[in-house]
């Protein structure tokens, strides 16, 4: 018989497990009593998790063996040695190593979840140290012929970005789009939030109905859902928010496609197709092809390419502990409306969307110099798509500009009018977005200016940020918003 093949829970999909190289295998599934403990994961995404590993199990029936151990290696010991894809954290790739060292994996397999290989991508990154994820994502449509034609990018226009970023509509609460297909909860699902009782874990958030596929069937229910019904309202306002609708007309894939139930060029695929019939507008599915074949794709290869090391990269040199509020999910300790909002999401759901992510959580982080590793640490527990190759790139790079602009080529930093801009958030807030001082300042906006003083010299020196210096400097009341931003303790 041929060796069982070990699925670790971010590889439950088809293309893992039922391939001409697997389909005679036993699959080994291990829950992982320390993994579990390991860290105050949010309730929900704990849920996910094992929801998604043993529904696995009861489709594959007398296939799988399913154990439930203190560790990794007391499950593989008993069922070794095994076959493995190659794992998505250093972390867990050093375990396989050893366990391979000591003739208990036989062979360690590339990873088939994401589109590109990674021996594909450090050929076209070669010597590279500083990456653009605009020139990635061309060659991207490229290699894999995704909305082109005869070499060009249909429309003639790579990048619509500019197309898709719409405020919301005046005058409403949630947009005019269906909402996300909810996948039903079954027997599995009641037997894991039992069994998460008993276990007493250390976690955020709160239980909550599960909003996000956990099997390839849901998978694709969701995506079809969202590529008939939402894809075509998606574009416009993917980087709006409103306090009323947390979902928007986002496609709430990312967690089945970083389980692996989903294979990225399925999802650009349809989409790709639903825009050659006619169905979704170009800018909407250009702009979720960006996002799946693009940036997820490339922050993959990031995390690997930077190097186990790049998590403790603090360029701006912020060492801010996360306050108690932040890390608890305390929406009610909050004022600010879009901070609230953010926050109440990831407690009830353990998910917001990007925006929310960048521009409210992300930006207050930057600007208050929370120390960026344990800033990337509280997403990955926090989120239920948060796995551990997503957030070093998102987070100390992206979001907190902590590498120094190996991925980005500016931090993304901003005050209340970007808010004010882009949702309805402020329209009730107390803070006022256009006040920089006085008890309804909004600390958004004194924020920025105090966060660009402390940064000034770098920022006067990049093109794209110097403007923001030069403005600084004209503030007549410059010295009174710093003093009053260092003693800030209300937000």
């Amino acid at each position: 018989m041929p060796a069982p093949l070990w699925l670790f829970a971010d590889q439950l999909g088809p293309h893992v497990h039922d391939t001409d190289a697997h389909r005679d295998r036993e699959v080994v599934l291990v829950e992982s009593a320390r993994v579990l403990r390991s860290r105050p994961f949010h309730r929900q995404k704990l849920h996910l998790v094992l929801s998604g590993m043993r529904h696995l199990a009861d489709e594959l029936g007398d296939r799988a063996t399913y154990l439930r151990t203190d560790t990794y290696r007391a499950a593989i010991e008993r069922v070794g040695p095994v076959v493995v894809h190659e794992p998505t954290s250093f972390a867990a790739a050093d375990l396989v190593a050893r366990l391979q060292a000591e003739g208990l994996v036989e062979e360690i397999l590339p990873t088939p979840t994401f589109a590109l290989p990674r021996t594909a991508f450090d050929e076209w990154a070669g010597d590279r140290e500083t990456f653009r994820m605009e020139d990635f994502y061309r060659s991207q449509r490229r290699r894999f012929d995704v909305l082109m034609e005869a070499g060009e990018p249909v429309g003639g226009t790579w990048n619509l970005d500019a197309e898709n970023r719409e405020p919301p509509p005046k005058g409403v609460t949630v947009l005019d789009v269906p909402g996300p297909w909810q996948p039903p909860e079954d027997a599995i699902d009641d037997g894991v939030r039992r069994d998460l009782d008993a276990m007493d874990l250390p976690t955020v958030g709160v239980d909550g109905p599960r909003w996000f596929a956990v099997t390839a069937a849901e998978a694709r229910r969701v995506l079809a859902h969202f590529v008939q019904e939402r894809l075509p309202h998606f574009g416009p306002h993917e980087d709006a928010m409103l306090t009323d609708d947390w979902a928007m007309a986002h496609s709430l894939l990312s967690v089945p496609l970083n389980l692996g139930l989903l294979h990225p060029l399925d999802a650009v695929r349809e989409a790709e197709s639903a825009y050659r019939s006619g169905d979704v507008p170009l800018p909407s599915a250009e702009g979720f092809v960006r996002q799946v074949l693009g940036w997820r794709e490339y922050v993959w290869q990031l995390y690997w390419r930077f190097g186990r090391d790049y998590s403790a990269k603090n360029e701006l040199r912020a060492r801010t502990p996360l306050p108690d509020w932040f890390r608890d999910l305390d929406a009610g300790a909050v004022t600010a409306a879009c901070l609230s909002t953010a926050l109440a999401g990831v407690r009830d759901r353990g998910w917001t969307h990007h925006i929310q992510r960048l521009m409210v959580l992300g930006n207050h982080a930057l600007q208050r110099g929370y120390d960026p590793r344990e800033l990337s640490d509280w997403f990955r527990e926090a989120f239920v798509d948060g796995f551990e190759w997503v957030m070093p790139p998102n987070v100390v790079g992206m979001s907190q500009h902590a590498d120094g602009g190996m991925l980005a080529t500016k931090p993304y930093s901003s005050g209340g009018a970007y808010v004010n801009r882009m949702s309805d958030h402020c329209r009730g807030c107390a803070f006022d977005p256009r006040k920089r001082l006085g008890d309804d300042a909004c600390p958004f906006t004194a924020g920025y200016w105090a966060w660009t003083h402390r940064h000034r010299d770098l920022l006067a020196a990049n093109h794209r940020t110097a403007r923001a210096v030069a403005g600084m400097r004209r503030l007549g009341d410059l010295d009174a918003v710093l003093e009053q931003e260092s003693a800030r303790e209300h937000f």
